[in-house]
């Protein structure tokens, strides 16, 4: 293993005394088990018998519980309606030790529904508003949010493009985190132009990093690593870049030059939702933590692979985390 149980111990020893501020499209994950065992007569389709339910945070919310989960203390900015979503979301943002800062906008709460049949997904039922209902006042949303940004070590951006997250609301977010001294990083959707600067981290995976550079790329095409990352920082003068591969695993940059490729981690995937999310928590919280790039990088790809052996929305809790680094030394 490239990194080692002792160091993730000590880290996340470190961790501990981190507080982080998420900022972002927050969604409510639903999951509805059950078995089929017939088609119905209606239509050529399966009939569902439903066993249970069950709801955890999505979106910019699983970021946030994926910092609690290995210690830290995190607070959530984010759209949450005055419906019943926003209610189950309340709930488990408050049990998973989430301090939120609900944000109203005419949008309801982002409820995705996934029906699981024999740890299986068989469909996802989304219900959301179009991105125009959650977008807010950037200045206001700063105003709220400037204490929370004082004391905080990191300010991280989820975007999911659901319309909260812009362009001005990252520049006027990142400038007060400059100002408390630290640290800003961005997990982008470019499905828009962006044109954020100065940023600490972000962590796009290979689309969206080839959008950013205005590299045409497509899947099946040899990846252009080293002029994506001099583009992108030429572009948006971001200081550490980390570009996931999905299975080929992460690439590190840092003002524009390639560090090193690392392999990914896990071992058996069952379920790759919210990774990214996990992903992105971990190598934020070893930065803060004091950990070197490649070294952040590592600790977030073990705490991936321990998160994409579990079915749904999942974090980690330390413990998993040394138990799978040790195993795997």
């Amino acid at each position: 293993m490239a990194i080692s149980a002792a160091k993730v111990r000590s880290l996340l020893q470190r961790i501990r005394k981190k507080r982080i501020l998420v900022v972002g499209d927050v969604m409510l994950d639903h999951y509805i088990w059950g078995n089929a065992t017939r088609i119905s007569p209606e239509a050529p389709v399966p009939v569902v018998e439903v066993a249970r339910d069950t709801y955890v945070p999505g979106g910019a919310a699983n970021v946030a519980v994926n910092c609690t989960s290995l210690g830290a203390a995190a607070t959530l900015a984010g759209v949450i309606g005055d419906d019943s979503a926003g209610a189950h979301l309340r709930t488990e943002l408050r049990a998973r030790g989430v301090a939120a800062v609900p944000l109203k906008a005419e949008g309801p709460t982002i409820i995705k529904s996934r029906v699981i049949l024999q740890h299986q997904q068989l469909c996802r039922l989304d219900r959301e508003a179009p991105p125009e209902a959650y977008r807010l006042d950037p200045r206001a949303v700063a105003r709220r949010l400037r204490t929370a940004v004082a004391a905080s070590d990191a300010v991280i951006f989820s975007d999911y493009a659901k319309g909260l997250v812009s362009d001005e609301l990252i520049a006027e977010l990142a400038a007060l985190a400059r100002a408390a001294g630290c640290l800003t990083a961005l997990d982008p959707k470019p499905k828009r132009p962006m044109h954020f600067s100065d940023l600490g981290l972000i962590t796009p995976n290979r689309g969206e990093a080839a959008q950013l550079a205005g590299v045409d790329w497509r899947p099946g095409r040899p990846f252009p690593g080293e002029e994506i990352c001099r583009r992108i920082h030429e572009r948006h003068r971001v200081q550490n870049l980390v570009v996931t591969l999905s299975e080929d695993g992460l690439l590190l940059s840092r003002e524009g030059r390639v560090l090193r490729q690392i392999p990914t981690a896990a071992r058996e995937v069952a379920d790759t939702s919210g990774a990214g999310d996990t992903s992105l928590a971990a190598i934020v919280l070893a930065l803060t933590a004091g950990a070197d790039l490649e070294t952040a990088a590592h600790f977030a790809n073990a705490a991936a692979g321990v998160v994409v052996g579990k079915l749904g929305t999942a974090t980690v809790s330390p413990a998993e985390l040394v138990a799978y680094v040790s195993q795997r030394a």
